[in-house]
C-alpha cells in the first residue's frame, strides 16, 4: 500500500472536481472515455452507476492523501488485515473473535475472517452507536440542554 504523492493528490482533486460537477441524475450507468496519454483513439466504456460512484469515492480518498485498498467481500483476511480494516488493534480484534462477535475459522493455528463478516459487524456497530446517540440527543432535548 502506498500513499498518494502530492502530484497524484492534485490530479485526483482536479478529476474529482470535474466529475462531481456532472449532473446528479439517477442513472443506471455512466459512459467513461479514456484517452491513453494523447496517443491513439479514445476508448469508451459504459460502467454501472455503483462502479462510477466507487470510483468517485476512491478519487476523494486519494485527493485527501489516503491510500485505498479494494477487498472483495468473499476474501478471507488475517487478523492483522481485519484489524487494519476496522482500524483497531489486532489484540482487540482477536477479543471480538473470541467473544463470538465476528465469525472466523481456523486455518492451522491461524484465524481467518471473511471481509463480509467484518462489514456486517461494522454495520451492526454503527447502528448501535446511532441508536445510543439518538437516545442521548432525546435525553438532552428533554432536559432543555439545546442539543
Amino acid at each position: 500500500m502506498r500513499l498518494p504523492t502530492p502530484e497524484v493528490r492534485e490530479e485526483a482533486q482536479a478529476a474529482l472536481r470535474a466529475l462531481t460537477a456532472l449532473p446528479r441524475r439517477r442513472v443506471s450507468s455512466r459512459t467513461v472515455e479514456i484517452r491513453p496519454d494523447g496517443v491513439g483513439r479514445p476508448v469508451s466504456a459504459t460502467v454501472p452507476r455503483e462502479a462510477f460512484e466507487l470510483f468517485l469515492e476512491i478519487l476523494g480518498q486519494m485527493a485527501n492523501g489516503n491510500a485505498v485498498t479494494v477487498v472483495p467481500v468473499h476474501a478471507e483476511l488475517t487478523t492483522q488485515q481485519a484489524a487494519d480494516l476496522l482500524n483497531v488493534s489486532r489484540p482487540y480484534l482477536v477479543g471480538l473473535l473470541v467473544e463470538g462477535k465476528i465469525p472466523f475459522r481456523m486455518v492451522g493455528a491461524h484465524r481467518r475472517v471473511k471481509a463480509a463478516d467484518l462489514i456486517a459487524y461494522q454495520q451492526r456497530d454503527e447502528a448501535k452507536r446511532k441508536k445510543v446517540l439518538d437516545e442521548l440527543t432525546a435525553e438532552a432535548e428533554k432536559h432543555g440542554l439545546g442539543y
